[in-house]
């Protein structure tokens, strides 16, 4: 269901309205078009605080996309900015008022990743005072720290988790443009694992992200991980769980776009529109009710029979029974907990028993807003969902072999089960994030195919909210 209030506020005489009201004026967003698009367009400032441990990896990413470099220059704690200069990366701008105000940056971005206490945070000030000001509009706030569970001084892990805190500040006063903000936390001696981050968060494809922290280690990949950037699961074998419509059909078809050959599998009820789905996207599709005992071993032999293997696992299908636990039947709870949680274990139990999970592999959950946040008659929906983010944080501490696990928590998305809502819940969903409007499944499956991109190997164990920063929840 198009949300007509967005589109009414972008009219003319739609602005004129919510200004004298004062209501919110969500921006449409700007979303990934076309398959040679670059990851970023337009004017970039990056900046470095002391000791800068990613500036160079940052400068070599930012050139082979199409934005104009320019480098901070002019406080002491942004000298560091300087050795970018120096390498010819971009061109020196001065951080006063008066000299930003003649630029309009696409992207702000920082390498804090040296901070050593808390008396250094004073470069988030100095670079983003002025600057934050001249953020376009989708513009992209990007900040580079360092895990707090890798400091070994409290000063230093009291300053890096502080810049959670900042950022995720930040999100809430940028969103009104449209404008998103995000913070890696890049592991000591893994910078050369941000590529593929830095691509997604600076680029439309992570329109409907933001406020999150993501976790950035050195990966256990094996062999070569070259990739083409407009197709990277090129020679890629996926399946994706409840491929039929919605998120999950997003996902086949974003992942297929990507290059990936993709395996559509959802309930034998579902086969004219899973049909549809494999038939568009050059996919197979696969019936099956995850939640049968026999599920995982004849998903398995169709893997193997027709692939020989699997690469990329999506567990996307879900169920909602809502009650108030005192109403609830037993049977919604039990429904609840076998498809959107047993199910995802046994099917990854069973691939992993018979070695069908290949090098590199990657596995993705879909969880929810609601795991983390609970909701109103939604008990077991909520159960479900954190545990799934509790698998996920689990089993990345186990996979082996480059094989990565992370998870998706979308917020309020624009499908068939948030149409049927009433309408003053709808309105309500939309409007209490950042962004003030609702995600498109795309916005998830966009997550899910970063994550799946086999330069993110240093991305492991991440719950990620696609949720426009929602005002709930963690």
């Amino acid at each position: 269901m198009s949300d007509l209030y967005l589109k009414l506020v972008n009219t003319s005489l739609g602005k004129q309205a919510v200004s004298s009201l004062g209501l919110p004026a969500p921006i449409e967003l700007e979303r990934w078009k076309r398959q040679d698009q670059p990851f970023l367009e337009g004017k970039v400032l990056l900046g470095a605080g002391p000791r800068p441990r990613a500036l160079a990896t940052l400068t070599d990413i930012l050139r082979s996309s199409a934005g104009s470099l320019h480098i901070a220059e002019g406080p002491e704690s942004l000298n560091e900015s300087a050795s970018a200069t120096e390498s010819g990366a971009g061109k020196a701008v001065a951080m006063d008022e008066e000299t930003l105000s003649q630029h309009r940056f696409k992207a702000l971005i920082l390498d804090a990743t040296g901070v050593k206490d808390t008396t250094e945070l004073r470069c988030l000030y100095d670079f983003f005072h002025n600057s934050i000001r001249q953020l376009a509009k989708c513009g992209r706030v990007l900040v580079i720290g360092t895990d707090p569970a890798s400091c070994k001084s409290p000063a230093r892990a009291a300053a890096h988790k502080a810049l959670e805190g900042f950022v995720r500040s930040v999100g809430k006063e940028i969103g009104k443009k449209g404008a998103t903000a995000q913070l890696l936390w890049v592991a000591p001696n893994a910078e050369n694992q941000l590529e593929s981050s830095v691509r997604f968060f600076l680029s439309p494809k992570s329109a409907y992200v933001s406020g999150q922290p993501i976790r950035i280690g050195k990966g256990g990949s094996k062999g070569k991980t070259a990739t083409n950037t407009n197709a990277p699961l090129t020679g890629k074998v996926a399946l994706v769980t409840g491929a039929s419509r919605g998120i999950g059909e997003a996902i086949a078809r974003t992942l297929a776009r990507d290059g990936a050959r993709v395996v559509c599998l959802d309930i034998p009820a579902t086969m004219e529109d899973l049909n549809r789905v494999a038939e568009d996207i050059g996919g197979s599709p696969l019936a099956a009710d995850i939640t049968e005992d026999n599920a995982p071993r004849m998903i398995a032999d169709h893997l193997e029979d027709e692939f020989g293997g699997i690469d990329i696992v999506v567990h996307n299908a879900g169920v909602t029974r809502d009650k108030t636990l005192g109403r609830m039947p037993e049977h919604f709870w039990d429904m609840t907990i076998a498809i959107n949680l047993t199910a995802e274990e046994r099917i990854d139990e069973e691939l992993s028993e018979r070695d069908l999970m290949r090098e590199n592999g990657r596995i993705v959950c879909v969880s929810s807003i609601a795991g983390f946040a609970g909701n109103f008659g939604q008990t077991n929906y909520a159960a479900s969902k954190a545990g799934v983010i509790g698998y996920v944080e689990s089993m990345a501490r186990q996979l082996k072999n480059g094989i990565t696990i992370n998870a998706v928590a979308p917020g309020f998305i624009e499908t068939q089960m948030t149409a049927a809502m009433p309408v003053t819940i709808r309105e309500a969903g939309r409007r209490m994030n950042s962004l003030s409007q609702g995600g498109l499944p795309v916005d998830v499956a966009e997550t899910i195919a970063w994550y799946c991109n086999p330069l993110s190997r240093g991305v492991n164990g991440n719950v990620v909210r696609v949720c426009g920063q929602s005002l709930v929840g963690k």
